[in-house]
């Protein structure tokens, strides 16, 4: 046994952040289209733009998402490769259909 717990709380955080239904449809989707903005994301979701605003500060805070400027405009994309293959992993048989 491993006994390094920063490692393992390193990890624990991060299956924290992605353990709620929005912010794993907000993971999903922007591995779908790319990457996408909180306006697009807001109508898609049905939920207000602070609430979308709150769960994108999360995913943000733990290095799954980052944004990139566009003007005005923030896009936002998934940029951690371990959540990626833990989404691709939880929705294989969903990708498989």
């Amino acid at each position: 046994m491993d006994n390094n717990f920063q490692k393992y709380n390193e990890l624990a955080e991060l299956l924290k952040v992605i353990a709620h239904p929005v912010r794993l449809c907000i993971i999903r989707g922007l591995l779908e289209k790319g990457k996408c903005n909180v306006s697009t994301m807001q109508h898609c979701l049905d939920i207000p733009q602070p609430t979308v605003s709150r769960h994108l500060q999360k995913l943000k805070n733990c290095n799954i998402i980052k944004g990139e400027r566009n003007g005005l405009e923030i896009n936002y994309k998934v940029c951690n490769e371990k959540v990626i293959k833990l989404i691709d992993l939880l929705f294989e048989e969903e990708n498989d259909q």
